[in-house]
């Protein structure tokens, strides 16, 4: 395995092309920490460690924003708009026959149309989000202006920053390897490791060391069950018919067509948190409306969404269903039908057209069962721990884990495509 390794590493360093690439990553992922870094006017960073500790929903919002939250800086929003941009816009396809159109058959160029109208609706999302975000903050006493003007030019900043974080995800997909976005969120969590730890190290108590091993060994369990959930696969045999040309014979080639149990890998996670994140800011923002009413029910509200359980539930059936949602965007089996037929393949037993894309079909909805029941196990696992020890740090830890050991995975996989490509 070292060995394999090894050789794969130099690989790396000897392919010019390859080390751009990654070298242009690290140089995006810097761009990105420094923004991080760089707070917005007014903070009271007493105040704002005080409205931070203990508070869960700020603490998964910060995992978004890379840590940028925790100082209040220029990019303090981070992906959540343009990730609820694009949920926004997915949903939208089931609703609209010409934007399924568009994503679907279209090709290339109604993608990229596609997430440019994803895009476009990110802006006036991160206005809201960074209103609201800005107004409870000030009337946390985190953050203090002296007129409307002030406050907007803030609300410009950070309107600012979610989309150069967009910027910056797209075009790291664009020109690096991988999905950009998923980095980004992966860059953000490893960065705040060091705090978490430091944290960890600070509140050490002896008396819960049968608490922290229990993590670690279900930290171990998760990593290996993503990996195995991720690599799992459910291939479909397929065979080639003969054609005779001249006096050669092509087809009669039997292979098979890979269905992954997650097909949707770490996406169904990060679109339930963002969903759920969202409707939690807007809430909080309206806790403190001078309006007696739309007080107390924001209150009942959030009490409600930040019970552990009711919280923990929500989740679950969230990446349940996010699973099955963003599965059937991504995979569609009547074009894996029509190009099987096209190429003269065919699944034996089952008749070509209809027939097959049913048959592919029912194949996904049992093995992406598996996959979504696994997701969301893995996913409140944290939350019920945080549950039982009352520890909070555990949960956002967890959460982070399954996002890290995902996108690592995946990291790796188009790295050995890449130098895969380079020995063809």
């Amino acid at each position: 395995m070292f060995q394999t390794f090894w050789q794969k590493f130099k690989i790396v360093l000897q392919d010019s092309g390859l080390r751009k690439r990654i070298g242009f990553i690290f140089f995006i992922l810097l761009l990105f920490r420094v923004g991080a870094a760089i707070p917005v006017p007014g903070v009271d960073l007493l105040r704002l460690e005080a409205f931070l500790s203990g508070n869960q929903f700020f603490g998964l919002l910060n995992i978004f924003s890379g840590g940028g939250l925790s100082n209040l800086s220029i990019v303090m929003l981070g992906l959540g708009p343009y990730i609820t941009g694009s949920i926004i816009m997915q949903l939208a396809t089931i609703m609209s026959s010409k934007l399924k159109a568009l994503y679907h058959e279209e090709g290339e160029a109604g993608r990229r149309r596609f997430n440019q109208y994803s895009r476009m609706l990110t802006v006036p999302l991160a206005v809201t989000q960074g209103f609201g975000l800005l107004t409870l903050l000030e009337r946390s006493n985190v953050l203090s202006y002296a007129n409307f003007f002030d406050k907007s030019l803030d609300i410009i900043v950070v309107t600012a920053g979610a989309v150069l974080l967009m910027w910056l995800g797209e075009i790291i997909s664009e020109k690096g390897i991988g999905n950009g976005v998923s980095i980004l969120i992966f860059a953000g969590i490893v960065a705040s490791l060091p705090t978490t730890i430091s944290r960890l190290i600070a509140t050490f108590d002896p008396s819960q060391i049968p608490i922290y091993i229990g993590f670690f060994v279900a930290a171990i369990v998760i990593v290996g069950g993503v990996v195995f959930i991720t690599e799992a696969e459910r291939p479909i045999p397929i065979t080639y018919a003969k054609r005779v040309r001249g006096n050669k014979v092509y087809g009669g080639v039997s292979t098979y067509l890979p269905l992954r149990v997650n097909q949707a890998g770490v996406i169904p996670i990060i679109f339930a948190l963002s969903l759920l994140l969202f409707p939690q800011m807007i809430v909080s923002f309206l806790a403190n409306v001078n309006n007696a009413i739309i007080q107390t029910v924001s209150s009942i509200i959030l009490a409600i969404l930040q019970n552990p359980w009711i919280y923990g539930g929500l989740y679950f059936i969230l990446v349940f269903l996010f699973t099955y949602f963003y599965t059937a965007i991504t995979f569609d089996p009547d074009a894996i039908s029509q190009n099987l037929q096209r190429g003269g393949a065919f699944i034996p037993g089952v008749r070509p057209g209809v027939h097959t894309a049913e048959h592919i079909g029912s194949i996904l909805n049992r093995i992406t069962l598996f996959g979504a029941l696994f997701l969301g196990i893995i996913a409140v696992l944290p939350i019920v721990m945080q549950g039982i020890t009352g520890l909070t740090s555990l949960a956002i830890g967890g959460t982070a884990l399954l996002i890290v050991v995902s996108v690592v995975l995946d990291l790796m996989k188009k790295v050995d495509a890449q130098i895969t490509m380079r020995e063809y």
